[in-house]
């Protein structure tokens, strides 16, 4: 936490810096310069001050010498209605590792109403202890009840490393968090990593519209948190159910309050596809050329079992819906196999779909930087290459003749 350090010696109430505020901070009252809770540390007055006198200074909220009695890593097990959200399981694979790393246990955090078939679940993956949070308050999501519980548990355990998934509700609550138990957070994660030097948990994010990667660390305070976004993670395979130690939780009441009120829960249908868990995914970009472009690469979907997908250049050309869009600003996809047609390969794109076992690039560019991560490159016109790979495909398919 920082504040606004006045100091007085050097101040000679010239007045610069409270015709500079603007948020009219600072006043000069009583023969001295005071700031009072408006004061957003945007730093204008430090730079209008012609002594010297102001400056933002940091607080610690913790001392390193407090970091030594956190330990573990912690993936909170999104569950809703009875059914773990895919991100869990990927989360569990790499919090294994982590866990392995820091030569520490491995917990799952199960927050809900009726959790047994979570608990079954959680038991055939590699976790050291469960931790259970079963309060008919958390039966429906409520992000201030859901953070204000995962709080009181890490204030009592001290975890060294907690992970969520960079869901709709992770995003919603997670956040809320590391406010409260005053920490740092990492949002939209595409890697993990253990330092080797200081144990720190390196966080890797697509940073300045994906431009670059950052590798972000917690070093002064504890827990390290961190969100990741779905389907950038390979899931470990489920084995045979083990015993588990289950530890449970009962907030208290203070924390179960809570201002809101879920009167109903309405589910919106899911449409006819879903290329976040499609096995094949063709997606068309820019090179595409229009609406009506995109029928070559829906008809090839077709005949692949597939998906269809879009660049954001293509969305917002109004090509295709929003809920096509792969990339950093649309789904992560992790398919068996991806069709890239007509897409130059941006660092925004590549980081939504980069995890997918097989790529497939066709550009007329032989210089796009898609081909330096396609399995199988081919340069030429989409609108060639495409109709060969369909009459292709069905003649293997028995469905055509040569």
């Amino acid at each position: 936490m920082s504040r606004l350090e006045i100091n007085r010696v050097l101040c000679d109430l010239c007045g610069q810096c409270v015709e500079s505020c603007p948020f009219s901070a600072l006043e000069i009252a009583g023969g001295g310069l005071s700031v009072d809770d408006r004061c957003v540390l945007c730093g204008a007055c430090v730079k209008e001050c012609p002594t010297g006198a102001l400056s933002v200074v940091e607080e610690r909220f913790l001392a390193r010498a407090d970091l030594a009695g956190y330990g573990g890593v912690w993936v909170v097990a999104e569950q809703a209605d009875g059914q773990m959200h895919r991100v869990v399981f990927e989360l569990l694979g790499k919090a294994r590792q982590l866990a392995d790393r820091r030569g520490t246990r491995l917990s799952a955090v199960l927050m809900g109403e009726g959790l047994e078939a979570g608990i079954e679940t959680l038991r055939c993956y590699p976790v050291d202890r469960i931790y259970l949070l079963q309060d008919p308050s958390l039966r429906r999501f409520r992000s201030e009840t859901y953070a204000a519980v995962l709080a009181e548990l890490i204030e009592r355990e001290r975890p060294e490393i907690v992970l969520c998934g960079a869901t709709s509700a992770g995003r919603s609550f997670f956040p809320r968090v590391a406010a409260l138990v005053r920490t740092g957070l990492t949002a939209d994660c595409t890697g993990l990593d253990i330092s080797s030097q200081e144990g720190l948990l390196l966080q890797r994010r697509p940073a300045f519209g994906g431009n670059i990667m950052a590798t972000i660390i917690c070093p002064r305070h504890r827990p390290q948190m961190a969100t990741v976004r779905p389907n950038v993670l390979p899931p470990p395979k489920p084995g045979e159910p083990r015993d588990v130690e289950v530890v449970r939780f009962a907030p208290s009441p203070g924390a179960t309050e809570c201002a809101v009120e879920v009167l109903e829960v309405c589910v919106e249908e899911a449409g006819a596809e879903n290329i976040a868990e499609a096995d094949v995914v063709v997606a068309g970009g820019r090179g595409v050329g229009s609406a009506e472009g995109f029928r070559l690469i829906r008809e090839l979907a077709s005949v692949l079992g597939g998906a269809v997908g879009a660049s954001r250049a293509a969305v917002d050309a109004g090509w295709m819906p929003y809920a096509h869009q792969v990339g950093q600003t649309g789904k992560t996809v992790q398919p068996k196999l991806y069709v890239a047609c007509g897409i130059s390969g941006a660092v925004q794109h590549l980081v939504g779909m980069q995890s997918a076992k097989k790529i497939i690039a066709i550009n007329r560019d032989p210089g796009a930087p898609i081909f330096r991560l396609a399995d199988v490159g081919l340069v030429g016109d989409l609108h060639v290459v495409v109709p060969r790979l369909i009459e292709a495909v069905r003649c293997r398919q028995g469905e055509a003749r040569p």
